[in-house]
C-alpha cells in the first residue's frame, strides 16, 4: 500500500504515525528525501534524508536527525557546528516519498557557511553563484 490510499480522507480525519511510516515509498536503503524550510520565511534549507529512527527521533526531541549518507550514521543537524535545526513541523507529499520539515535554523544551513544550500542559481543559461557565505560580525 502507499499513501495514495488515503488519498479520499477529509480534512480533519487522522492516521497514526505508525501506518504513514509504514506505506513511505523509500529507496532501498530505506531512505526518504527530507526538504528543510525555514518556518516563518519558508526559505527552503536544504535537502537531506530520513529514515524511520531519524523521524522518530526528531519526533520525539525536537532536535533534527537525518541519516548522513556519506557518513552512514545519523546526523543531528549541528551537533559539531552548533547550526542546529529546531523542528517545528512534518509533513508527507501525496506520493509518499518526499518529507517537507518546517524547522528554525540557528546559523547557516549549509556545510559551506551560506544560509542555504541552493547557490548554484541558474540564470539565461549560466550558473551563478547567489549568496556569499555568513560571516561572524
Amino acid at each position: 500500500m502507499t499513501l495514495k490510499a488515503f488519498e479520499h480522507l477529509a480534512k480533519g480525519e487522522t492516521l497514526s504515525l505508525d501506518e504513514v511510516l509504514a506505506n513511505l515509498k523509500t529507496d532501498k536503503d530505506g531512505l526518504i528525501a527530507a526538504i528543510a524550510q525555514q518556518y516563518d520565511t519558508k526559505e527552503v534549507l536544504m535537502l537531506a534524508y530520513m529514515n524511520e529512527v531519524s523521524i522518530r527521533e526528531t519526533l520525539e526531541t525536537g532536535q533534527v536527525c537525518y541519516w548522513s549518507r556519506s557518513r552512514q550514521t545519523y546526523w543531528r543537524k549541528g551537533e559539531s557546528s552548533g547550526n542546529r535545526q529546531r523542528f517545528i513541523s512534518m509533513a508527507f507529499d501525496c506520493d509518499g516519498d518526499a518529507i517537507l520539515l518546517q524547522v528554525d535554523q540557528t546559523g547557516p544551513a549549509c556545510h559551506t557557511n551560506r544560509r542555504d544550500c541552493f547557490f548554484f542559481g541558474v540564470e539565461d543559461n549560466k550558473v551563478v553563484i547567489q549568496s556569499a557565505p555568513m560571516t561572524d560580525a
